[in-house]
């Protein structure tokens, strides 16, 4: 026997998982094409700030199962990185040195400091998310997948670096750079 239309009526629930997912979708649109369309300097900043003093972390959860070809697919990999260099600096460092000679090309586009410690890296990640407001998205997305690939060559080079961790971020490098490729043919969204 299955319930009437008034059994449905009479649940309360939490919202609708598709409505949320479209309003977060549409939220990390409007951050990337709004911001760049802003008048107002602070957008940067407050880009910037947007994870520790705005509560992101609510939107940045359902950005996680965005597909790695939308902007909200993006902007959860950028949050990521960038949540992962503050967390961690100094094994970020250590990882990026010993790619950075191994990934010649991808050190220049990723634009770290020489030598790579743990502030030029928070400074670097941190230039990189303000470019989401202030410069070209694909450019950003480039210089984080270039980071990435850079920091996933050394991982393959350090011992004790597990396999799946070497790949999880080869993986995340490979998908930021087919986004930015996709930003730069208009076809990103």
């Amino acid at each position: 026997m299955t319930p009437g239309a008034g059994f449905f009526a009479e649940i309360v629930g939490g919202a609708d998982p598709a409505l949320v997912t479209e309003a977060a979708d549409r939220a990390a649109v409007l951050l990337v094409r709004g911001a760049r369309q802003s008048e107002d300097s602070a957008v940067a900043g407050r880009l910037l700030r947007l994870a520790e003093d705005e509560g992101i972390e609510t939107i940045a959860e359902v950005w996680s199962g965005a597909p790695a070809d939308s902007i909200a697919g993006c902007l959860w990999r950028l949050f990521l990185l960038r949540s992962w260099v503050h967390a961690e600096p100094v094994a970020v460092a250590r990882e990026y040195d010993a790619g950075r000679a191994r990934a010649q090309v991808a050190r220049v586009v990723a634009g770290v400091a020489d030598p790579p410690g743990p502030e030029q890296l928070k400074a670097m990640v941190d230039e990189v998310l303000a470019g989401i407001a202030t410069s070209d998205f694909a450019d950003v997305l480039l210089r984080a997948a270039a980071f990435a690939r850079v920091v996933a060559t050394g991982r393959a080079h350090l011992p004790h670096v597990e396999e799946a961790a070497v790949r999880r971020m080869l993986v995340m490098a490979e998908q930021l750079e087919a986004a930015g490729h996709l930003e730069l043919a208009s076809r990103l969204q």
